[in-house]
């Protein structure tokens, strides 16, 4: 152990350990806290060299998604049984209106736990630091445990993305332990950004504790059996983030910006993701979480989130219905032939002179034949920086700019301030189901 004497405690820490001493929330009590049916008991087995999860003595495939602020009825709707968080109290919900929403839903929630990470200034070697975190985990634990909808603890999410502090891995491991001393219920992880020979053997040495392990990757998914063998790694994991390929996976223009797959490419490779690195290994994989059931801005509005931000429900929510039921849903969503800006493609570098009159067309077909509802957006393109799915600031919209011809099509007037800037096309059908587009292009 370091016995260096500790900095001043942070806002971040003098927050937990106020978090810690206060326990349960303003006028709630201790039982209050837990549902009056008690937790429904869950535990990792091996049978016949197959790991199963079991909840209630049953086994329990996790069919989930990652889902913050997303449509919980929607996921009940087309089959999933989980979801997800990235912490016990999101700012709009707490943890108890959390699992309560999901017991009368009938399904169960991954609580997150959130603990500091090297990337955002948590200093692993700060031992009061490190100390107050233990503190408020036992007070999250102690809080939900007993609640009939918790499957499972994920203690930190994503805390080895550049990382450079391995103890990291002790303090997740010291989580680990007093979940299973005052819980013993429910099993606990950590939710490891990508994984490799190295991460495989820093879990064995510092964080034996854990009982699974859980994965995150988006295009390079396709690579994870490879990684798993490399590893040697023959215990249970689940993937609790993969869905579009990342923004740092694609290619991009000149000026940086990268280029978006269409809803339908994406649909594709949320197939292809599935069907490559996660059902081709059942002997250890517990379940998965598809990102995003919900909307988000990350690079842009649509990058990640399967759900447009009115709502409608994209290409990949038919591929996870039918992931998850075996047929595919009676009414399917619009799906993308193609975009072109100045007849070139996504990808294409296309620069304008500013105030330049340009045609845009975007080709939707809806399998069942009904007609659609088109919308194009211009935006300036991102400069966010963040990683790791912080929060980024939306980029400002340009109206004015797209005068409407025959249905997906428009003649776009280049922004007069040159600058980058990014396209939008959107296709709604009768029932509310959308298909997206996007190209990026300059204006010098």
């Amino acid at each position: 152990m370091n016995t260096r004497t500790a900095p001043p405690v942070s806002a971040t820490i003098a927050a937990l350990l106020a978090l810690a001493a206060c326990g349960l929330p303003a006028g709630r009590t201790a039982a209050a806290e837990g549902s009056a049916q008690g937790a429904i008991p869950v535990e990792i087995v091996e049978r016949d060299g197959r790991y199963r999860l079991l909840r209630g003595g049953e086994v329990y495939e996790v069919k989930g998604a990652g889902l913050e602020f997303g449509n919980v009825e929607a996921l009940v709707a087309h089959g999933g049984n989980s979801f997800r968080t990235w912490r016990t109290d999101n700012e709009r919900a707490t943890g108890q209106e959390v699992l309560d929403r999901a017991a009368e839903l009938g399904v169960t929630v991954a609580l997150c736990i959130e603990i500091g990470r090297e990337r955002h200034g948590f200093d692993y070697d700060d031992e009061e630091a490190v100390a107050a975190q233990l503190a408020y985990a036992r007070g999250e634990v102690m809080k939900y445990k007993d609640h009939p909808a918790l499957l499972v603890w994920i203690i930190g999410n994503e805390p080895n993305l550049f990382f450079e502090n391995p103890k990291v891995f002790d303090a997740i491991d010291d989580i680990a332990e007093m979940i299973h001393e005052v819980d013993g219920r429910h099993p606990a992880s950590t939710a490891l950004a990508g994984f490799n020979a190295e991460l495989a053997g820093l879990i064995r040495t510092r964080a034996p504790a854990l009982d699974f392990v859980s994965i995150q990757m988006y295009g390079d998914i396709v690579n994870l059996p490879r990684y798993l063998e490399e590893a040697g790694w023959d215990r249970p994991y689940m993937v609790t983030e993969w869905g579009a390929t990342g923004h740092w996976e694609v290619a991009k223009t000149s000026w940086d910006a990268p280029v978006e797959q269409h809803s339908s490419e994406k649909a594709a490779s949320y197939l292809r993701a599935w069907r490559t690195a996660i059902a081709v290994d059942p002997a250890r994989v517990l379940g998965s979480y598809v990102f995003l059931w919900g909307q988000k801005q990350e690079r842009t509005p649509t990058w990640y989130g399967m759900f447009l931000a009115d709502g409608a429900e994209t290409e990949v929510i038919d591929v996870m219905h039918y992931i998850w039921n075996g047929v595919w849903p009676p009414d399917r969503a619009p799906e993308v032939r193609g975009m072109r800006l100045d007849g070139r493609p996504a990808g294409a570098e296309i620069v304008l002179a500013p105030g330049a009159a340009i045609d845009a067309a975007f080709e939707v077909v809806d399998p069942e034949g009904e007609g659609l509802r088109y919308r194009w957006q211009v935006m300036r393109e991102s400069e966010a920086t963040q990683s790791g799915g912080d929060r980024e600031a939306l980029p400002e919209s340009l109206d004015g700019l797209v005068t409407p011809g025959a249905p997906g099509q428009i003649r776009l007037a280049a922004p007069a301030e040159p600058g980058a800037y990014r396209l939008f096309a959107y296709a709604w059908d009768a029932h509310g189901k959308a298909a997206h587009a996007n190209i990026p292009f300059l204006v010098r």
